[in-house]
């Protein structure tokens, strides 16, 4: 089994429900979620004149290679009703892989760990709550280290629900 961390992010509909949905797709169609986030709201990033994301980081055991990951994850976005229309634009669910064990992935489709992880607060904030002393194969640093070298501002606040 390898053991991949995603973000979810949702900034359409009910974004509480998309994330809870896309975390029991994830654990049928893709492994076992051993660990999850609390639930992060942020402002949006690159394409800033849209509504605020939920994010959340969940822990995935999984017997899929990155690639067939990739399609699992791909498969739970469309089954929320994700479009690609706009690059970095107003989604109802967003499935990125950040890290799977200690591998680097470069492929035209797929990189992992996910390129812009040390530079976005709103992704580290989530998996330094359920990875915090994982390491980065990439950079050979913890992400509670990534977070704090990370020169993004962009607020991140825990929501209770």
């Amino acid at each position: 089994m390898s053991t991949a961390y995603l973000l979810l992010g949702s900034n359409l509909g009910d974004r509480k429900a998309t994330l809870a949905a896309a975390v029991v797709r994830l654990g049928s169609w893709a492994g076992k979620v051993t660990a999850q986030s609390g639930l992060y709201e942020t402002a949006a990033w690159g394409l800033e004149e849209q509504p605020a994301f939920l994010n959340q980081a969940v822990e995935l055991h999984t017997d899929l290679s990155p690639l067939d990951l990739l399609a699992a994850c791909q498969q739970v976005e469309q089954q929320a009703g994700r479009e690609r229309l706009v690059r970095w634009g107003a989604r109802t669910l967003d499935v990125d892989i950040l890290l799977y064990d200690d591998l680097i992935v470069e492929l035209a489709e797929l990189q992992v760990p996910h390129p812009r992880l040390p530079e976005r607060r709103f992704a580290l904030v989530p998996l330094a709550e359920i990875a915090a002393e994982v390491v980065h194969p990439g950079f050979g640093k913890t992400v509670t280290q990534l977070l704090a070298d990370c020169q993004d501002e962009l607020t991140v606040n825990r929501i209770n629900y």
